[in-house]
């Protein structure tokens, strides 16, 4: 499959040579055999070339998300104390996060451009292909950082950003174009080329672009409930439906690279198992764990649960050395192979269902239900069994956490989490809420921007708070027992774009530090 990312590179690069060219050039020096403009257009090709090229970058790397994301949340954790250990896993955001630069430069510039020559074309599916990965990149980078630049994208001098309420405005406005532009022609065939997700199947699309509404709907569930309710009904009532079974993931295909967090963890060594994994996954006995880590050499490691032979590091905990933590469990061997990524799934559109059911909404079943859907289709990804025996479990809990490579208490903590896995059915709206949050949380293994989202909107799961917390005035106090709420603007922004950065800084409605709530974070009960 090599062979094809090498195609899409040399026809993109065909694209700015052919188009560099002037007439008298052209035709002093035509070569029969050459690619021209017109066969390029015979297939779309000079359309349809940009979106590979514009879908790998979607998962960010380790400063973007494995020293972000994957560390507030808790899925992975860092054996190295980069810069002392002051750095963006203790509080300190200490590099300027290029995702948002990425998802400019990778989705949002080429998208601009094919959407002018779709448009020129007359290409209308293209032109909404290429809006729906926008939304679906800026909606991630918002995730990080608040106010983006959205719809003024483009323009030019000092560009100002969309607010939160008008970017997901935005957002469900060029989601309602692009559903009803797919739903008139899902029969349309011309994206099969390009598309290395879905083969071109627009009813496939047509599932994703609900399922990222109703994720974008349930980011607002506090702020905006009926907005959010108005939203997650349109998705879950449209009549092409949501992703609902595993054969209809949007799985991100490699195109010939590596798994990003294999790099990190067998390369460089920078990444391990997490210590809440460990509790949490341990606690419950759940079979998933031998698809995500691998078990320690060292039984001493793991002498405080014998039974279960994986161990994590604490995240925003005190390292001295590196080679002390590198024999904590990796993740599974199997991803050095892989040639695809889960991207969105099932499992994560039935704990929103779930969730959306809690909220007294209009959904195809209960939230027992759809809790319980979830959990199968996790592991059915997987390959594993057990999941009527680890629904039925009543009586496990998350394991409090060791240690074992140094004395004393350091890094240490007590669990918070009491809940179990089975479904209470007399229990609180916010005991439920609990439960789903946690599956939710074990499934999103490998994709955990949502994940963080939805930590820091509801609360759950009871993560572990930093051992060690550096964070600071001129960047943000985190409390002891609080969580980073988001990262700093990129700061070229003050310099290069200086009125567009204090509207921005506005709009957030405090100033630009870790410490501020975005838009949809709001403190309280979630009922």
């Amino acid at each position: 499959m090599m062979n094809k990312k090498i195609y899409y590179i040399f026809l993109a690069f065909g694209l700015v040579f052919l188009n560099a060219c002037t007439d008298d050039f052209a035709e002093l020096n035509t070569n029969p055999n050459q690619i021209s403009s017109e066969s390029l257009k015979q297939n779309k090709n000079h359309i349809g070339a940009y979106f590979p090229t514009m879908i790998e970058p979607l998962i960010g790397d380790q400063i973007e998300h494995n020293l972000t994301n994957d560390s507030f949340v808790r899925h992975l954790a860092t054996p190295t104390p980069f810069v002392g250990g002051v750095n963006n896993t203790t509080y300190v955001p200490t590099w300027n996060n290029p995702y948002m630069n990425n998802m400019y430069n990778k989705v949002m510039a080429p998208a601009r451009q094919v959407i002018q020559i779709a448009e020129a074309d007359g290409e209308t599916m293209f032109v909404q292909w290429a809006k729906l990965l926008q939304v679906t990149a800026m909606s991630r980078v918002s995730a990080i950082h608040g106010p983006i630049i959205y719809s003024n994208y483009g323009t030019t001098g000092d560009v100002a950003y969309d607010s939160e309420p008008e970017l997901y405005n935005n957002f469900f406005s060029d989601l309602d174009v692009i559903v009803s532009t797919f739903s008139a022609d899902t029969s349309y065939t011309q994206f099969k080329n390009f598309d290395a997700i879905y083969s071109g199947s627009i009813p496939h699309w047509i599932k994703y672009a609900n399922s990222l509404r109703l994720q974008l709907a349930m980011r607002l569930v506090n702020v905006d409930p009926a907005l959010a309710k108005t939203q997650a009904e349109k998705a879950i009532n449209d009549p092409g439906g949501l992703i609902d079974e595993n054969s209809e993931n949007f799985n991100l295909y490699l195109y010939g690279g590596i798994y990003k967090e294999a790099r990190i963890c067998f390369s460089w060594n920078d990444t391990r198992m997490s210590a809440t994994m460990e509790s949490i996954l341990g606690g419950y006995d759940d079979p998933r764990v031998s698809k995500y880590f691998a078990p320690v050499a060292d039984a001493s490691l793991v002498s405080d649960h014998p039974d279960f032979p994986y161990k994590g590091i604490r995240n925003g905990a005190q390292l001295l050395a590196k080679d002390t933590r590198i024999v904590m469990s990796t993740i599974s061997e199997d991803f050095k192979n892989v040639t695809h990524r889960r991207f969105f799934d099932a499992a994560e559109v039935h704990f929103m269902l779930a969730e959306a059911n809690l909220r007294g909404w209009s959904t195809p079943l209960s939230a027992q239900d759809h809790y319980k859907t979830g959990v199968n289709l996790s592991f059915e990804y997987w390959g594993v069994s057990g999941a009527d025996a680890y629904l039925a479990d009543n009586s496990k809990t998350p394991l409090d956490y060791d240690d074992t490579t140094v004395a004393g208490p350091i890094n240490d903590f007590t669990s918070r989490i009491t809940a179990t896995v089975a479904w209470d059915e007399a229990g609180s709206n916010e005991e439920k809420l609990e439960k789903i949050m946690t599956q939710k949380w074990i499934a999103a293994y490998g994709n955990t921007i949502e994940a963080w989202v939805d930590h820091r909107r509801t609360g759950y799961p009871k993560l572990p708070y930093n051992y060690q917390n550096s964070s600071k005035a001129d960047t943000g106090i985190i409390p002891a027992d609080g969580f980073i709420k988001r990262m700093l603007f990129n700061q070229n922004e003050r310099t290069n774009n200086p009125s567009g950065y204090a509207g921005a800084v506005q709009a957030l409605g405090g100033e630009d530090l870790v410490s501020t709530r975005l838009y949809w974070d709001i403190e309280g009960p979630n009922f």
